[in-house]
């Protein structure tokens, strides 16, 4: 059980928020980009230690790759290339701001150990390799198992609800650890939770495909 079995019900919370963009005429691919950029200015503001706008603007990014499929489904735009720009932009937001936090020279694990700052940086990258495999288990298991189902335009499979700590997680753990001040904190919890999520969804697939 995860974040993102909570995702219809997300959804159609935006649904008036969703309408607005498709009356305005932004594509789904627009809206797309639109977080893209709302990620890379997290980025920025992680960067220079602006923790809180930086989380405010991770969480609009990330409400903002909620309601694009919403708008490519009212006007019946859903296309392959768009859900995979989806995936795309999803996964260089989620690493730009775990970059900026490295490059903001904050004390991760040197805040609880004598450390040389390079060990913080260290963390981070591992935070950053969790976040892309435990989310890269899913294109592999597309391409090499093929699953092709789809519901409202986003492949149907076996691993959407297994795993403990998805995207939804890793975006709510930096966005509280940012406005909280324990953004050094939230590095750590991702950094080891992604990992035992995708050893989670390993052992799943052993068992159900092994």
């Amino acid at each position: 059980m995860n974040i993102t079995a909570l995702r219809p019900r997300l959804i159609q919370y935006l649904a008036p928020v969703a309408r607005l963009f498709y009356r305005a005429g932004i594509t789904p691919n627009q809206i797309s980009v639109l977080s893209l950029l709302c990620g890379l200015g997290c980025a920025y503001l992680f960067y220079t230690r602006n923790f809180p706008w930086g989380s405010l603007l991770l969480v609009l990014s990330a409400t903002l790759d909620l309601i694009d499929g919403s708008v490519a489904r009212m006007g019946k735009r859903e296309t392959n290339f768009g859900a995979v720009f989806d995936w795309i932009t999803d996964k260089y937001v989620d690493a730009f701001a775990l970059i900026g936090i490295g490059f903001s020279g904050i004390p991760v694990i040197s805040h609880f150990w004598n450390v040389p700052p390079l060990f913080d940086f260290g963390v981070v990258a591992i935070a950053i390799t969790g976040s892309l495999m435990n989310t890269f288990i899913k294109p592999v298991v597309y391409a090499e198992v093929g699953f092709k189902e789809r519901v409202e335009g986003k492949i149907e499979d076996p691993l959407e609800g297994v795993g403990f700590f998805g995207r939804p997680e890793t975006i709510l753990t930096l966005a509280v650890g940012g406005l909280t001040g324990l953004i050094g904190i939230a590095v750590i919890l991702i950094a080891v939770c992604t990992h035992l999520s995708a050893l989670e969804r390993i052992i799943y697939l052993y068992r159900r495909i092994g």
